[in-house]
């Protein structure tokens, strides 16, 4: 049985965001070297940074993660996930079993300004969209993911992504 990934607990990220936060991105659940590194998309191959970057017009992949943070909650961007914890082996949200999710349908709630919730990625888009249901005065935007898993061109994604930069200071 050398080898084998066996099937773990895997418990998420709190929410990253100013009390101001006027957009959220949410992901599904952070992928291990996520989990590891205690760090939103923290896997090298993930663009996450390079994507929300080029939709807000700076290079926020070059910088350290605090600054990343930073610059996020500078722009009223607040980030989170949709499922607080899960079964999982591996990081593919394919393999996601037993989800508890989050109460992201709280978040228009907790901050006022918010004007959209963006998700990263179908499982994201699927689950988030469920949760939170309809409300007239919230944006759901669904996006490409940012994986290295989803095989679409970055300037495709990219392109997809930049509709965030009207919600953000």
């Amino acid at each position: 049985m050398g080898g084998e990934r066996t099937e773990s607990a895997k418990i998420g990220l709190p929410p990253v965001a100013r009390a101001d936060a006027t957009l959220f991105i949410l992901g599904s659940l952070p992928g291990d070297v996520s989990l590891s590194a205690q760090r939103y998309y923290a896997h090298p191959t993930n663009q996450f940074w390079r994507l929300v970057g080029s939709a807000v017009g700076e290079d926020l992949d070059v910088l350290s993660y605090e600054e990343r943070l930073r610059r996020l909650a500078d722009r009223r961007i607040g980030l989170w996930d949709v499922i607080a914890s899960a079964s999982r082996r591996g990081s593919l949200d394919q393999a996601i079993r037993s989800p508890a999710h989050n109460q992201v349908e709280r978040l228009r709630h907790k901050f006022p300004e918010l004007r959209a919730l963006a998700f990263n990625g179908a499982t994201a888009a699927a689950t988030g969209r469920r949760l939170v249901g309809v409300h007239e005065r919230l944006r759901l935007i669904d996006l490409p993911s940012s994986s290295a898993a989803n095989t679409l061109l970055f300037a495709e994604k990219a392109r997809v992504w930049a509709v965030l930069a009207q919600f953000v200071a």
